[in-house]
């Protein structure tokens, strides 16, 4: 299934996730299993965690004091859908497995 998520993209140009595990580097074109990383201050929802379009209105993509953020095109499976409000980015897309097939050129919010 596609999916998009969206990442930090470190000075470096490495790509991580925003808030759990952030100091994860995640690779391109390869497959990666999710983990289980309960984070105080989050509800508990282990899974990669994608959107069905590259919209998270909730989310700026040049933080202050952070990393910009990019999105970025993916491929997920063992996925479960979980509803979301639209000022969230809608329905989540919540997965076992993700591959990074590409990033995305385009700025959406």
């Amino acid at each position: 299934m596609k999916a998009y998520k969206l990442f930090k993209l470190r000075a470096d140009g490495t790509l991580g996730p925003l808030f759990i595990n952030a100091s994860q580097r995640i690779p391109e074109g390869v497959w990666l299993k999710a983990g289980d990383h309960p984070t105080k201050g989050f509800a508990h929802r282990p899974g990669w965690h994608c959107t069905l379009k590259p919209e998270a209105p909730h989310l700026s993509l040049n933080p202050k004091g952070g990393p910009k953020r990019i999105w970025c095109e993916v491929e997920v499976c063992e996925t479960k859908l979980y509803d979301r409000p639209e000022s969230q980015g809608g329905t989540w897309v919540l997965a076992e497995w993700l591959k990074i097939t590409r990033r995305l050129d385009h700025e959406a919010s």
